[in-house]
């Protein structure tokens, strides 16, 4: 598989001024906060030849399945870092399968804080936020340069009656998200600064190698700020966090890119294990939990 990793260490998530996909052939040059959307009949890779399918809603289907799958996807979505795929308040139309690089989502609070709610990968799903009320929740956000198909949710449902295989796998997914969500309540619940970014990177590590990526080198796509953000730790703790699993000889960061050292060591840091340089920040050690309980991959 391909590997998206690159070195551009700019500053993602920058705000965008457009929310929701365009309709209609794509514009000559991709302006900044628009999407460049791709009509199904330019799509250069139908569901049947996407190497991510097994990862996909469609994951599974016969070939009679596939083809009727297919005709869900209107347009693929595609954004530059800093893009926005959808508003918090904008309607809820479409879940959206990523193709190519990650999205963040976030949720701005009153006062226009944003915290980030999730990192999210090629070969996940994302926009379910919008299926309770018909509107989304949060804002999604090209961390990178990437591509997003968009599978149009009210015929994704009549097709879910008609094929048992595809509304499981809905379910699937739906399912994760609960799993992923409780791991994030635990994690900000009762886990120690390094526990956080350890859990953080044992995370990425894992949802790297389920992609036949490098699990021990990868990049980091968002921002230490916003990984603070995700972990409920403020920019400096991120900091000085990392330059102490650097120094424990844990990890090896240079900008955004991130080396594991020592898997092993990050997780029996996730169990309860810390150096004592590492447990001295809040005073007390967290009980030991298994490590699949504390953060859900997706």
């Amino acid at each position: 598989m391909t590997s998206w990793r690159n070195h551009d260490d700019g500053k993602a998530g920058a705000s965008s001024r457009t929310s929701g996909p365009r309709c209609g052939p794509p514009p000559a040059r991709l302006e900044r906060g628009r999407h460049n959307v791709v009509p199904l009949r330019d799509r250069k890779t139908p569901c049947a030849g996407c190497t991510l399918r097994a990862r996909c809603l469609p994951g599974g289907l016969d070939g009679k399945a596939i083809p009727q799958f297919d005709a869900l996807v209107g347009n693929q979505c595609r954004l530059r870092r800093g893009d926005v795929l959808f508003r918090a308040g904008s309607p809820f139309l479409a879940l959206y399968a990523i193709r190519v690089g990650s999205l963040k989502t976030s949720i701005r609070a009153e006062d226009g804080r944003e915290q980030v709610a999730g990192c999210h990968m090629i070969g996940e799903i994302i926009g379910l936020d919008g299926i309770a009320t018909g509107s989304h929740t949060c804002n999604a956000v090209a961390l990178e340069d990437s591509e997003a198909c968009a599978v149009a949710f009210d015929r994704l449902e009549e097709l879910m009656h008609a094929v048992p295989r595809l509304q499981r796998n809905v379910r699937q997914t739906l399912a994760r998200e609960v799993s992923r969500n409780h791991g994030l309540m635990l994690l900000l619940g009762s886990m120690r600064a390094e526990e956080r970014v350890a859990a953080y990177l044992v995370d990425l590590a894992e949802r790297h190698r389920q992609r036949g990526c490098s699990a021990s080198e990868f990049v980091l796509r968002m921002t230490r700020e916003e990984i603070g953000s995700y972990l409920g730790l403020k920019l400096e703790t991120v900091s000085r966090v990392f330059s102490r699993l650097q120094a424990e000889g844990l990890v090896q960061a240079q900008g955004r890119d991130i080396k594991l050292l020592d898997p092993p060591r990050l997780h029996r840091l996730l169990r309860g294990d810390a150096p004592p340089a590492a447990a001295s920040d809040h005073g007390h050690p967290a009980a030991p939990i298994p490590i699949d309980s504390r953060i859900a991959s997706v």
